[in-house]
């Protein structure tokens, strides 16, 4: 099954893909590799710290969709991605939060599903004090190509 086919068995689609808020691009290639810049959920209720870490964690889901479609975008096919190498996930957080972890598992449990084994990858959470927007969690993402 191809990535693409997995993720629409799990009743997923490609979103469309946001124009940059700011001066940089969503994707830049170098060698092998695939950098995405931070995605955020783009919806109404992805926003602000004052959420549970059950919805943060569909938030983080989310964003791992908007990745995946902005790398599917750049690439023209998911079916190009060899592996998922690094993510770095920043949560909208109060000082005293300390469930980083288990919200930007929201992205990574997605990528797990989608890509299999080699969903798997190293990771960083970390806690800040405001984001774009009052988003509630931003992902950037690195991928390593097939070819």
């Amino acid at each position: 099954m191809s990535y693409l086919e997995q993720l629409r068995a799990l009743g997923l689609d490609l979103l469309p893909v946001p124009t940059p808020i700011g001066n940089f691009r969503n994707v830049i290639r170098i060698g092998k590799l695939v950098y995405v810049s931070g995605q955020g959920p783009r919806e109404v209720d992805g926003l602000g710290r004052d959420v549970l870490t059950q919805d943060a964690y569909q938030h983080a889901h989310l964003v791992g969709l908007n990745i995946l479609s902005v790398l599917a975008d750049a690439l023209g096919d998911l079916g190009r991605v060899g592996r998922v190498v690094k993510l770095q996930g920043f949560v909208n957080a109060d000082s005293d939060f300390t469930e980083h972890p288990a919200v930007v598992n929201g992205c990574s449990d997605l990528f797990i599903a989608v890509f299999g084994d080699n969903g798997h990858h190293a990771r960083s959470a970390v806690g800040v004090a405001s984001l774009p927007n009052n988003i509630t969690v931003e992902i950037e993402a690195i991928f390593e190509l097939r070819h």
